[in-house]
């Protein structure tokens, strides 16, 4: 998520138009990586099932086939995204101006994005084991690569020309390689989780099966949230380019602000499913319910921070009086239910950690496409831009009691 807002930081300073590109892409960068983390998902859930009932040999072949199922599906649908370039962002509501800048970022982010989609995986298959301080230092340093390489490659410095937003796709590539490279060498080397690099073909659609099952209603469902966000990012191109910038620059830092939700429900799945392969399904629950009330209070407190902070943050991203209001009032409005879209998305993991992925997915088009977007849209013309904030939060407060009395229920037949 740092890489989003690290980008969209310094993108910001070379103007509005820059920005709103960067805020239009948002909605296709984020269906890669959506399609990643449902995989991951997949991956997480299969490997630590076969760990906690002592299959080694079955986790490693998990393992290697989700590698490259991953690289295989991701480079598919990026090719996809290269070739509708152009219609997607036009239907989105970009500007002929504002495309030829989506154009230079996109390119390049997509032509890199297997090396994204390898560290996602071999994260997950590192914490279904157990092992959660190299994913956290594998992803920070390469956040930190990219924060070190922008401002260079997009103003220039000595006899690197500037490359606005070329360079800051360039940038976000050459710090996923050097996640790329570190984590393949941790995975074979350092953990033997990968016992050799190929497998046989009848072997990898086994497992690729084992993962699909997950993994794709996972990434289908993940990949319903960029949808919904291109929905809305069309409702806010109604308003103008000040209404998407200020969307895309809160979206980003939405992400920020769910680090730790977003933490636990890659952390909480790999428990869920070790206990549930175990039969310890009291832990299963206990294991839920202190992940709700954790996230409800932490949330709280992160809103209490955030809106007294709300100022100073729009000043950091923008000079331009209209974005910053929009962009105030983000701030103001939807922080109050990130706690309660903290619980939806601790049930969507956990459901599927539960190997019931088709109640994630129902799950996840009742709150976008039931809620989510017809009440921001709702919202929208009854009271402009500030409606469509409100409009989401009721979504989630209606979504976040739907998951957690559903979720009860299904572990009742468990017990």
């Amino acid at each position: 998520m740092s890489f989003n807002l690290v980008d969209t930081f310094f993108i910001s300073l070379l103007g509005t138009q820059q920005l709103a590109a960067i805020s239009f892409t948002f909605p296709v960068t984020f269906t890669l990586i959506s399609l990643a983390i449902g995989l991951s998902i997949g991956t997480s859930a299969v490997t630590a099932k076969a760990l906690g009932s002592g299959q080694t040999d079955n986790a490693r072949n998990d393992s290697l086939g989700a590698l490259w199922l991953s690289v295989l599906l991701v480079s598919l649908l990026a090719l996809l995204c290269y070739w509708l370039l152009d219609p997607i962002f036009l239907l989105l509501g970009a500007t002929p101006d504002i495309l030829g800048y989506i154009r230079e970022y996109m390119v390049i982010w997509l032509a890199g994005s297997m090396l994204l989609v390898t560290p996602m995986i071999g994260n997950a298959i590192l914490r279904a084991a157990g092992e959660t301080k190299i994913p956290s230092l594998v992803m920070a340093s390469s956040g930190v690569v990219n924060a070190v390489l922008d401002p260079i490659l997009i103003f220039g410095i000595g006899p690197i020309p500037a490359m606005g937003m070329t360079g800051a796709a360039i940038a976000t590539v050459v710090s996923w390689l050097a996640g790329f490279i570190f984590i393949l060498y941790w995975l074979k080397v350092k953990r033997g989780l990968i016992s050799h690099w190929l497998m046989p073909w009848t072997l990898f659609i086994s497992v690729s099966r084992k993962i699909l099952h997950i993994g794709l209603p996972a990434a289908g469902a993940n990949m319903l949230t960029p949808l919904a966000m291109a929905v809305l990012t069309a409702i806010m191109a109604t308003y103008g380019p000040e209404a998407v910038a200020a969307f895309g620059v809160g979206a980003r830092l939405e992400s920020l602000a769910c680090l730790v939700i977003l933490a636990l429900s890659m952390t909480l799945p790999p428990v869920i499913s070790q206990n549930f392969g175990a039969g310890q399904f009291a832990r299963v629950r206990d294991a839920y319910q202190l992940c709700c009330r954790f996230v409800l209070i932490w949330q709280a407190v992160l809103y209490g921070i955030l809106a007294l902070l709300a100022y100073p943050i729009a000043a950091v991203f923008t000079d331009n009086p209209q974005v910053a209001t929009y962009l105030r009032w983000f701030i103001w409005i939807m922080p109050l239910a990130y706690g309660l879209q903290g619980i939806i998305i601790l049930t969507n993991s956990s459901f599927n950690a539960l190997h019931l992925p088709a109640k994630a997915v129902v799950l996840s088009v009742f709150r976008l496409f039931i809620c989510y977007v017809p009440l921001a849209w709702l919202g929208g013309v009854l009271l402009g831009v500030v409606g469509v904030f409100i409009g989401c939060i009721i979504a989630n407060v209606l979504t976040a009691a739907t998951a957690y009395f559903w979720y009860q229920r299904v572990l009742l037949r468990f017990a």
